[in-house]
This record gives C-alpha cells, sequence and structure tokens, in this order.
C-alpha cells in the first residue's frame, strides 16, 4: 500500500514544485529500489532509504504554499503517515514471531529437529539507522516562513 501511495503523492505534488526534480526522482527512484528486494535485510535498508527520500520531499512541500491548501496532497500524506504506522507494527509483529522461532530452534527437543531438517534461524527486519525507523511528521497547515 506505501508501494502504490507514493506515485500519487508525487504527482500531486509535481506541478506545484516544477524545480524540485532531484527530490521527485529520488522518491521514486527509493521506491523502484524497494520493490526489488531480497530478504528481510535488504528490505530493511531499502525502505530506509524510503523513508529518507520520503521526509526530504514532505520537507521541500512544506515550503510551497500552494501545497498546504490541496486537500489532495494532504490526504495523501495523511494516508501515507497512517500506511508507515501500520508497516510499523507489522515489521514489529514480524520480529516477534521470527525471534521466537530462533529461539525455539535453540530448545530441547525442538533443536533436534531443526537441526535434521535443515532449518534456519529467520533474518529480523533491522533498520540500521534509527532515523529511518521514524515516520516523517510534515504539517502542510503550517504557514511558509517568508525571507
Amino acid at each position: 500500500r506505501r508501494h502504490d501511495l507514493i506515485p500519487n503523492l508525487v504527482n500531486a505534488v509535481r506541478g506545484s514544485m516544477d524545480f524540485e526534480r532531484d527530490t521527485l526522482t529520488a522518491v521514486m527512484d527509493a521506491r523502484a529500489k524497494a520493490l526489488t528486494v531480497t530478504g528481510p535485510a535488504d528490505a530493511a535498508q531499502k525502505e530506509g532509504q524510503l523513508s529518507q527520500a520520503l521526509g526530504r520531499l514532505l520537507a521541500v512541500a512544506e515550503n510551497y504554499p500552494t501545497l498546504k491548501s490541496n486537500d489532495n496532497v494532504r490526504m495523501l500524506q495523511e494516508e501515507l503517515s497512517a500506511t508507515e504506522n501500520k508497516v510499523g507494527f507489522a515489521r514489529q509483529f514480524y520480529n516477534d514471531i521470527a525471534t521466537k522461532f530462533n529461539t525455539a530452534q535453540q530448545v530441547f527437543p525442538t533443536n533436534l529437529f531443526a537441526g535434521t531438517l535443515g532449518f534456519k534461524p529467520a533474518e529480523l527486519f533491522e533498520v540500521a539507522n534509527e532515523a529511518d525507523r521514524e515516520v516523517p511528521m510534515v504539517d502542510l497547515s503550517r504557514k511558509a516562513p517568508t525571507a
């Protein structure tokens, strides 16, 4: 769902942010990379990069008064924030189950079967950079600073 919302957000802000093409391109590139993951560790890294790119986009968007008054952009930002929260809960759930699975493999008699059947420990979904864990908070109702 997160990956589906991003193109909508980029399209909604594109017209108002013509000279911020690098920021928009970085978000779409990070999204494309996040769609091609090879495991939990790779997913964590690429999702972290996507979160950073989104944070930059939303921070830059605060400087555009037309975006602040755009209901579509505001709605997309709220949906993205809600989706980020759901993704965070899903990551935690996955890590809890993976930890229980890994612990069970080390306890007798499960360890006998796990070794015989070739079970490997499950990778945890860990974000390397603590800043990547945070949902970017943007208030589009705030007035832009005047120069």
